[in-house]
């Protein structure tokens, strides 16, 4: 049932994703990102709650948005944006800490408040530096490079898997799914090359991309986990039936984006 409620859910946003990536202007893509990004965050928020920590959503949500716009207007700088959102903070925390029992909370709470926005927020958006600079079609290849490994991944893990590969942040997970996630990643990402954009990029770069992607998003998963079971959660909300929260389904993507960004910018492709 859950594999039939994860199917059913991931046909309804793949026409979604596609359509926003290749058709979207470039303000209602940058607002869809920011929506998606944000109801990710609100749920990362509710998590410590649950260990009595209370990071700040509005602020929060506010920090967020504000890196999000470096994204968007280029003279507008992430330096100048991260020091605003310190001043913020520093700002709302002087104004309302203002007894003992708020003061104990406060370590956390400014952390994770921070934190929470430029883990989301700065990762996320880089998604919008991509279709900005390179060919939106590169961000499909991404993306089923990424799915494609994550669903390999699962199903040789639970054909062959042994051999836990972080039971702490993920106990399901094995390093033969590992492997079987890397090779079905790359062979996804060669046949979306070969299908989409076959003269325009060299085929070792389509690999060792794919494999490099692969190997960030195995990472950048079970860490966003490690939240989750720090508080005691398998999912982060149901929203999205089959497939957990919005943070649950963006987990491999936060450090998978930036590093395809940077991959790109510095060697590319072709």
């Amino acid at each position: 049932m859950n594999m039939l409620k994860r199917t059913l859910t991931a046909m309804v946003l793949l026409p979604l994703v596609v359509t926003a990536v290749l058709v979207f202007p470039r303000i209602w893509f940058f607002a869809l990102i920011q929506a998606i990004l944000l109801a990710a965050l609100v749920e990362f928020y509710t998590l410590p709650r649950r260990k009595k920590m209370f990071p700040k959503k509005g602020l929060g949500i506010l920090l967020a948005l504000i890196f999000g716009a470096t994204f968007y207007f280029p003279t507008f700088s992430i330096a100048a944006a991260l020091i605003a959102g310190i001043a913020l903070c520093a700002f709302y925390y002087v104004l309302t800490v203002t007894k003992l029992e708020k003061l104990a909370f406060f370590p956390a709470s400014v952390a994770l408040t921070y934190f929470g926005a430029l883990y989301l927020s700065f990762t996320l958006n880089h998604l919008i530096w991509l279709r900005d600079q390179f060919a939106p079609i590169l961000i499909l290849y991404m993306f089923a490079v990424i799915f494609i490994g994550d669903t390999g991944a699962m199903f040789v893990g639970r054909l062959l898997g042994k051999h836990k590969m972080a039971p702490m942040a993920s106990p399901n997970k094995t390093w033969e799914g590992s492997i079987g996630g890397l090779v079905t990643g790359a062979a996804g990402g060669l046949a979306f090359q070969q299908l989409f954009f076959s003269g325009d990029a060299v085929i070792w770069k389509v690999v060792v991309f794919a494999l490099i992607l692969q190997m960030v998003a195995q990472v950048s998963d079970p860490f966003e986990s490690l939240f989750k079971r720090a508080s005691g959660v398998k999912d982060s909300s149901n929203l999205l039936p089959g497939h957990g929260g919005f943070l649950d389904r963006v987990d491999s993507l936060i450090l998978a984006i930036p590093v395809f960004y940077y991959l790109l910018k510095y060697i590319g492709m072709q």
